[in-house]
C-alpha cells in the first residue's frame, strides 16, 4: 500500500500549476505547487522555534485553506496534528491543549475572539490560519528570513520542481500522524489515536473505489477537524488533483446552496439532517400533492414525474453530482425511498473517528437499500451474535483502518478492544449474506422494553421525523414507558393548535409500531437538540 502522502506529493509534481485549494468567497488560492511551497515555509517555522518531529501541534479553527497547509506541514516535518474542533468551549479547548501535550497551535480568528492565549501555557508558538501570521513565539519568529533562506536553497522552485521529493516522509507507516479530539454524541471527548497507515488505507481505498482528477471541483462543509471531513473532503481530494473550495463562514443553508450553483461539485460528502431538510423544504410538499402521489406510481407518466425530481434535486446540488455520499447517522426511510425511485445516485456509508473513518461503502450502483455498504478493503467486520443475519449484535472491526488507541487513556483503550484484536464500534446490525451491513442503533442507546425486548430509538425516531410539523425527535425511556420528545417545525402555528396535530402524529406513529415499542406521549422542546459537529444529536443531554 502506498503512503497517502507519496500520492500528494506525486499529484503537486504532476500538476503543479493545477488550482488545489480555495476560500470560498475569500481571498487565498493555492496551485499545487503553492501549497507545497507554504508546506516548506512551515516547516523551516517549526524548525526556527525548535519544534522537533514527533512533537504535537494542535489546529483549532474553522474550515480554510490554511487549516489544510498547516495539517500537511505537520505531516511533512513528521510531527503529530491535533485536531480540535472550533466549536469546542474555551474550557475544553484548554483542557484538549493541555492534554495533548501540544506544542504549538494554529488557531483561528472564531476561536482567538473567546479564548485567552495565556490559559494555554504548554504552547510555546501561536499562529492564526486565515494568514498564518505568528501572534507569540516563545523564540522570535520572522517570515522574512524564512523566506530568504527558502529562496536561496531553491532558487529556481517554480520551474525546477526536485525539491518536491523532500517535501513529505514515506516510510513512517506506523508512525502516529493525528490525535482527533471527537466530542461524539455519548460524552466527554477522548484523542483518538490515527496512524500513518490509517490515513493512507482511507485515501487508497477512496482513488481506487472513487477516482477523482484534475479539472474536478469540490466544496468542504464537513469540518476538517472531524475524520470524515479530514479525510474525504480534503486528503483525498488532493491526491487525486481535485480543486477544493472551503466554506470558511458559519454555514447557513443559502450559502451552502450559492456554493454548489457557483462550484458544480463532482461529489458532495453530508449528513442525513442535510439532505432530509432539502426534501422537507423543496420536494415532499410537491410531491405528497393527492394528484402527484397517485401519478408517482402511474406506468410511463411516473417516469416524467420522477425525472422533473430528479432534475429539481440535481440543480439543487449543481448540476454536476456524481456521487450523493451520506453518513453520520441513519438516513429517513422516505427520504431515501425518493432517492432510490429516481435513480439518484445516493449511498448511505459507515465509519467512525477509530477507522480514520471507513468501515462500510458501496458504489451507488450496486447499494442495497436500508444498508449502509459492505465492509471495504483491508478491513474485516463481524457481528457478535450467534446468527448475525438474523439476530442483532454489535459490530466488531479489524485490519489497516483501526486507529492504535486513546490518548493516554489506557482503561477506554483496553475496553474497546476484544482480546484477539476485534474493535467493539458500539453499534448494533446485522448482516445479509452478500456483506451488506444494516445498522439498528447504539448499543448505549437500546431501550429494555417491559418483556425483555430490545427498542432502537433511531427506528422509532425516523417514523417520527417522517410525520407533519416534526423537525426531529428524540426517544426516551422514563419509568417504563417511552416519551418522545419533539422540536416542532411550524412556525406560525399557535401552540394549542400544535398540540393537537402531535396528538394525532402519536396516533399515526403506534399504528405502525410494535406493541412495545409504541410510544406513550410525545413533549415539545422549543430549541433544537444539542448536535456534535457530524449533526448526530447528543443523546446523553436528554432523559
Amino acid at each position: 500500500m502506498e503512503h497517502y502522502l507519496s500520492v500528494i506529493q506525486n499529484t503537486m509534481t504532476n500538476y503543479f500549476d493545477s488550482p488545489a485549494m480555495t476560500d470560498f468567497e475569500g481571498k487565498t488560492s493555492y496551485t499545487y505547487g503553492e501549497v507545497a511551497w507554504q508546506v516548506e515555509r512551515l516547516k523551516h517555522l517549526f524548525r526556527q522555534q525548535g519544534i522537533k518531529p514527533g512533537d504535537k501541534i494542535a489546529i483549532c479553527g474553522r474550515n480554510c485553506t490554511h487549516w489544510g497547509v498547516a495539517f500537511l506541514a505537520i505531516q511533512a516535518y513528521g510531527a503529530i496534528a491535533v485536531s480540535i474542533l472550533p466549536d469546542f468551549t474555551s474550557e475544553s479547548i484548554y483542557d484538549l491543549v493541555k492534554h495533548s501535550d501540544a506544542r504549538a497551535m494554529f488557531i483561528g480568528s472564531w476561536v482567538i475572539n473567546r479564548m485567552e492565549l495565556s490559559k494555554m501555557p504548554n504552547i510555546e508558538v501561536f499562529v492564526q490560519i486565515e494568514d498564518l501570521n505568528i501572534l507569540k513565539s516563545s523564540t522570535p519568529a520572522d517570515w522574512a528570513s524564512i523566506d530568504e533562506a527558502l529562496e536561496a536553497e531553491y532558487p529556481n522552485h517554480q520551474t525546477n520542481h526536485e525539491w518536491l521529493k523532500q517535501v513529505f516522509p514515506i516510510q513512517n507507516m506506523e508512525d502516529l500522524a493525528v490525535i482527533n479530539y471527537t466530542s461524539g454524541s455519548t460524552g466527554s471527548p477522548k484523542g483518538v489515536m490515527v496512524t500513518q497507515k490509517n490515513l493512507s488505507s482511507n485515501v487508497r481505498f477512496g482513488q481506487d473505489h472513487i477516482p477523482n482528477h484534475p479539472g474536478l471541483t469540490y466544496v468542504s462543509m464537513l469540518p476538517l477537524a472531524h475524520m470524515f471531513g479530514m479525510m474525504f473532503e480534503f486528503l483525498y481530494q488532493l491526491a487525486g488533483g481535485t480543486h477544493v473550495y472551503f466554506i470558511t463562514k458559519s454555514l447557513t443553508p443559502a450559502l451552502m446552496m450559492k456554493a454548489f450553483g457557483d462550484i458544480h461539485p463532482y461529489m458532495i460528502l453530508t449528513v442525513p439532517l442535510v439532505v432530509e431538510k432539502i426534501f422537507k423544504k423543496k420536494i415532499f410538499p410537491a410531491i405528497q400533492k393527492p394528484l402527484v402521489k397517485m401519478l408517482w406510481y402511474m406506468p410511463l407518466i411516473n417516469i416524467a414525474i420522477r425525472r422533473k425530481v430528479y432534475t429539481q434535486l440535481m440543480n439543487a446540488f449543481g448540476g454536476q453530482v456524481q456521487h450523493l455520499i451520506i453518513g453520520g447517522a441513519a438516513l429517513n426511510m422516505d427520504v431515501e425511498k425518493c432517492l432510490q425511485q429516481i435513480h439518484f445516485p445516493y449511498l448511505c456509508g459507515y465509519g467512525m473517528t477509530e477507522c480514520g473513518p471507513l468501515i462500510c461503502y458501496e458504489r451507488w450502483q450496486d447499494f442495497c437499500f436500508r444498508s449502509c455498504g459492505k465492509v471495504v478493503d483491508r478491513m474485516e467486520l463481524k457481528i457478535d451474535s450467534e446468527n448475525p443475519y438474523k439476530v442483532e449484535g454489535e459490530v466488531l472491526v479489524r485490519g489497516d483502518n483501526v486507529m492504535r488507541g486513546y490518548y493516554k487513556n489506557i482503561q477506554a483503550t483496553d475496553n474497546v478492544f476484544t482480546e484477539d484484536g476485534w474493535m467493539r464500534t458500539g453499534d448494533i446490525g446485522v448482516i445479509d449474506h452478500q456483506g451488506n451491513l444494516f445498522l439498528r442503533g447504539r448499543s448505549k442507546n437500546m431501550i429494555l422494553g417491559p418483556s425483555g425486548q430490545n427498542i432502537y430509538p433511531e427506528e422509532i425516531e425516523d417514523k417520527l421525523n417522517a410525520l407533519p410539523y416534526v423537525a426531529e425527535s428524540v426517544v426516551v425511556d422514563r419509568d417504563g414507558k417511552l416519551v418522545a420528545l419533539v422540536y416542532p417545525d411550524a412556525p406560525n402555528i399557535e401552540k394549542e393548535q400544535l398540540r393537537i396535530l402531535m396528538d394525532e402524529n402519536l396516533k399515526k406513529l403506534n399504528l405502525v409500531m410494535p406493541v412495545y415499542s409504541k410510544v406513550s406521549e410525545i413533549q415539545l422542546v422549543d430549541q433544537e437538540f444539542e448536535k456534535t459537529p457530524k449533526k448526530s444529536i447528543k443523546r446523553f443531554m436528554y432523559k
